[in-house]
């Protein structure tokens, strides 16, 4: 068990090591890793989850890295602390970092989402695993994939597949998102329409339809048609549009695809239900087919406010003076485990913003009351893994 001065002694030493936490954030954030092409960045952490002395490091079908710390009580529940590798960010974007010494900032594409994030985890690990204590929970680290958009969280779901059984809690961290607690798990229903028809030459075949014509008219029509509720808060937006071959083709094949979100599962259900019937009401012409595929499906899912890792995490904060402290609903890894009834939440590091732009930029200073918030919240998690694991939410389930 992990003694007082010995938790005095942690949370000082980030005020000294905290250059070495922005370090790895830079290293990590000039290996590209968009969404399904992690694994360079996966190698270089699986690298140093072996130098930092944890046990069964690995790495699993989808490409998420694991290192584990036994705990003093193998009896406990474990602990899961994760970041996600993945960025927005496509192979060949110039990942240039620029430092405002004026402002106090870092910026460039992904230093924050989740390049910090990653780094924190990393340099948490290593201050712990040389701690001759143990508390009572193992601690399973883990870099996930497939966190941003088509992801679809997958690398999430493939480590609560893996760890089930074992994993009690899950802490989640982002870069970005210093005070604020992440308690509650956003739904996300991504759904792509596709129309299909013969194509042809604009001028000789003049008259066939045209898969782009149609699709233009459904993606009128939802957005005049389609009212998200504003309460519970929900969201629609058609986020991309492709197809066609050639100014003077009509067009054979078509897509809109569509993001939408909502607090309440209900609420997504209903506002999916009317996004369906919209495109079945617009009929296509003779030729055309349509068709509705879910690209991606975030359950949505929420820790009571008053759950002990949430209070937990609103005390860290203040202890290491961190500022404001707001209790959030977003869309994240934690909607993984709270959706299948593990006591989640998701932290962030350090203050930001333009987050999935190349613009993104992160402020240094915080990045001292970051380290010693997710310090003292990973110690208290694993110091009550087992009575906090305890958590009843009718009606639960991914």
């Amino acid at each position: 068990m992990t003694t007082r001065p010995e938790i005095a002694a942690l949370l000082t030493q980030w005020a000294k090591a905290q250059a070495e936490v922005l370090a790895d954030a830079l290293t990590i954030q000039r290996i590209p890793a968009p969404t399904f092409s992690e694994g360079q960045r996966a190698a270089w952490v699986g690298a140093r989850f072996d130098a930092i002395g944890l046990h069964e490091v690995q790495r699993d079908e989808v490409g998420n890295v694991y290192g584990h710390m036994p705990g003093s009580d193998a009896s406990s529940p474990a602990l899961m602390v994760s970041a996600h590798l993945d960025t927005v960010f496509s192979l060949g974007t110039d990942l240039a970092v620029r430092h405002d010494p004026t402002a106090g900032t870092l910026a460039g594409p992904g230093i924050g989402d989740n390049s910090l994030g990653v780094a924190a985890m990393l340099r948490l690990a290593e201050a712990l695993v040389d701690q001759p204590a143990r508390p009572p929970a193992a601690i399973w680290w883990v870099a996930t994939v497939g966190e941003e958009g088509l992801g679809d969280l997958r690398g999430m779901r493939r480590a609560c597949d893996v760890l089930a059984g074992q994993v009690g809690l899950v802490l989640v961290l982002e870069g970005i998102g210093l005070g604020r607690i992440f308690h509650a798990g956003m739904g996300v229903r991504r759904l792509k329409v596709t129309v299909r028809g013969p194509g042809g030459h604009s001028w000789l075949h003049a008259g066939r339809p045209s898969a782009i014509h149609h699709l233009l008219r459904i993606g009128a029509a939802l957005v005049d048609d389609v009212t998200p509720a504003r309460r519970p808060r929900s969201a629609l937006n058609i986020g991309l549009i492709e197809g066609g071959t050639s100014i003077n083709t009509l067009a054979a094949e078509a897509s809109l695809s569509i993001d939408l979100r909502s607090v309440d599962g209900a609420a997504l259900d209903r506002l999916e239900r009317s996004v369906r019937a919209v495109v079945e009401r617009v009929q296509p012409p003779q030729g055309l087919t349509v068709t509705i595929e879910v690209v991606g499906d975030r359950p949505s899912a929420a820790l009571p406010a008053n759950h002990p890792l949430v209070q937990a995490a609103q005390h860290a904060l203040r202890a290491a003076d961190a500022g404001s402290i707001t209790r959030e609903v977003g869309s994240t890894d934690a909607n993984i485990p709270l959706s299948r009834g593990i006591p989640a939440i998701c932290v962030g590091i350090t203050t930001g913003g333009e987050a999935h732009t190349v613009n993104e930029y992160i402020h240094i200073d915080p990045v001292v009351a970051g380290m010693r918030q997710i310090t003292l919240l990973t110690l208290l998690a694993a110091e009550h893994a087992r009575e906090w694991s305890v958590w009843s939410a009718p009606g639960r389930g991914e």
